[in-house]
């Protein structure tokens, strides 16, 4: 006689999720997986490791982060570890996409009026309103204003190419909405 043992054909899938954040300045990862076994779904273990119904565990690390917009639609991709992985005919991978969205600043240029005497009035300035929306690590560090008047009337004073740094000094402003 003869003892056979085959491969294991049901479809061992390993997915992980997506997830998007507004831009804070922070590294964002999203170590949510599901994982199934044929048609099965398998939960996670106290301990972060799922058990087939073969006893074997899977190990998943996850290996993405996003911190900037531009590293948006990243791959949440991971490693893992399967006991005995030869022992399965089939194990696939889905990775999910990780993104960071534009944070929503306003900065407003300040304001001003005098009594008219023939000379242009213009105001240059933007830290009367504080801007709202920076993150925590980042400062406006400056920011173009444009306006004039000079007859009687009023007129936009507008505030325009405003610059953004974090606490290491790189210019960040791409991953702000600035209005």
């Amino acid at each position: 006689g003869t003892l056979k043992i085959t491969k294991d054909t049901a479809v061992v899938a390993i997915s992980s999720a997506s997830e998007s954040w507004i831009y804070d300045g922070a590294d964002h990862s999203n170590t949510e997986y599901t994982v199934t076994y044929g048609e099965e779904n398998v939960a996670k273990n106290e301990n972060g490791t799922f058990t087939l119904p073969t006893g074997d565990k899977i190990t998943i690390t996850c290996t993405a982060s996003v911190k900037y917009v531009k590293d948006s639609a990243t791959e949440n991709t991971f490693t893992y570890v399967l006991e005995n992985a030869d022992q399965y005919a089939s194990v696939t991978t889905t990775y999910g996409d990780l993104a960071i969205t534009e944070r929503a600043l306003t900065i407003t240029a300040d304001s001003a009026s005098k009594e008219y005497d023939g000379e242009a009035l213009t105001d240059n300035g933007w830290m009367d309103t504080a801007p709202v929306g920076v993150a925590d690590t980042d400062k406006v560090k400056s920011v173009v204003v444009t306006g004039t008047q000079t007859l009687v009337g009023e007129s936009k004073n507008v505030a325009s190419d405003a610059v953004v740094k974090n606490a290491a000094g790189e210019n960040v402003t791409e991953n702000y909405d600035i209005t």
